[in-house]
């Protein structure tokens, strides 16, 4: 991109302060900032506006899901039907890996947390082994593993798995992957500057993975490898099972075009999204938006009905994906903190919500597809989220949870 191309498409946006010290930086960071200029989607800036534009949410109704009985009822099936697609290497695994341990209070990748007592054990080496006992479970058939990094955590990342030899993976079946990334902006939509040389960025949300896989080449690389089926997970949960072929099994029996692994709530208001449907499609609830009408509804059982929350665990279709990779997602318009230069070029770093992040989320996904099997797991078992350094979801509820799975940290 041309200075006066840069220039034409900020005036088409409003964002022309984006060049204000542009002859100030060198031939580099010149050639930096033009870049981001071109790669930046700058039209999601205009919804701080106009929120009206903003599809709401359709009319939501309960959606059951397949429960443990039935599931270990038809248990010799799901795994030889699941077995058989890993072994015909239809099956692989992307692992959404963007983000930093910040949270935990820790300046790296989260994937590189470690969460060991009497020897190290990182969060990248759990979901590694987990998909090793898959690996022997499919008589040594590697399963073709994407790892989604950030601008921010990628040479990191990347160095991190060479440096531990991929925990035993053959990197030969491992592919990384930078996630797109989205401007972040002020209350009136004007993207923020973090340098001279640099708008604000954040990674665009966890939606944004299979466009993100498309523009890498490797979706041509899922074909080229005849992968049928995606299973896409989020780094933080320290016991999930990837590419597990009971839920692979039981969702390619089903019919369904995607499948989403649910743990029993806890309580009504549990911190996860539930399954649901929305206008009559299968869809996922946040959290946030659930009412208090929603949290008393009941099923037939007399159970809550919105009883199956994500684990963020999906299975989906190649064809499927492909079909909706160039629609338009849901924009989520999240209210964060957001460093910045101010007019003296000074980095300022706020104490509160300062601005808006733009998202897309992978729940989202589930909605614009037809069909999606809810698969029940027990949660002592495959749900040990790690978001916060203690208390709930923190690495001391997950370590507790790995010693009662027998793990040896």
């Amino acid at each position: 991109m041309t200075l006066e191309q840069a220039k034409e498409k900020l005036a088409l946006y409003g964002q022309e302060h984006v060049l204000k010290y542009y002859d100030e930086l060198n031939d580099k960071e010149k050639a930096d900032l033009l870049q981001q200029i071109d790669e930046t989607d700058f039209s999601m800036l205009h919804f701080t506006h106009d929120r009206d534009e903003l599809p709401g949410r359709g009319v939501i109704t309960p959606l059951g899901a397949m429960e443990l009985d039935e599931i270990e009822a038809n248990k010799d099936k799901f795994m030889k039907t699941g077995l058989e697609a890993i072994k015909a290497g239809k099956v692989g695994a992307v692992l959404l890996a963007g983000g930093m341990g910040t949270r935990l209070g820790s300046d790296n990748p989260k994937c590189m947390y470690d969460i060991g007592i009497t020897k190290p054990v990182y969060i990248m080496q759990r979901l590694i082994e987990n998909t090793m006992d898959v690996v022997r479970q499919a008589d040594g058939a590697w399963i073709p593993f994407f790892i989604m990094t950030s601008e921010k955590n990628h040479d990191a990342t990347t160095a991190f798995m060479k440096e531990h030899d991929y925990f035993g993976y053959d990197p030969a079946h491992i592919w990384f992957f930078k996630q797109d990334m989205a401007p972040a902006s002020d209350y009136d939509g004007k993207v923020y500057m973090e340098g001279k040389g640099r708008i604000a960025t954040s990674p665009n949300g966890n939606g944004g993975w299979f466009l993100s896989m498309s523009k890498a080449g490797l979706v041509d690389k899922v074909h080229e490898l005849g992968i049928e089926w995606l299973d896409c997970f989020a780094v933080d949960n320290v016991l999930q099972r990837i590419a597990d072929p009971l839920f692979v099994g039981a969702t390619i029996e089903s019919g369904c075009v995607s499948g989403a692994k649910v743990v029993r709530k806890v309580a009504p208001d549990e911190k996860v999204g539930a399954m649901c449907r929305e206008d009559g499609k299968p869809s996922i609830v946040e959290y946030y938006d659930m009412t208090p009408e929603l949290m008393e509804a009941k099923n037939e059982k007399g159970d809550p009905a919105y009883n199956f929350g994500v684990i963020l665990n999906y299975l989906f279709r190649v064809p499927e994906l492909e079909k909706i990779v160039n629609e338009k997602l849901t924009l989520h318009i999240v209210e964060k903190k957001i460093p910045y230069i101010d007019e003296n070029a000074q980095l300022v770093k706020p104490e509160s919500p300062n601005g808006y992040k733009f998202e897309q989320l992978i729940l989202d996904m589930i909605h614009e597809l037809d069909s999606c099997l809810p698969f029940e797991v027990r949660r002592e078992y495959e749900f040990a989220p790690i978001k916060n350094k203690t208390g709930v979801d923190s690495v001391e509820s997950a370590r507790e949870l790995c010693r009662g799975c027998g793990i040896e940290l």
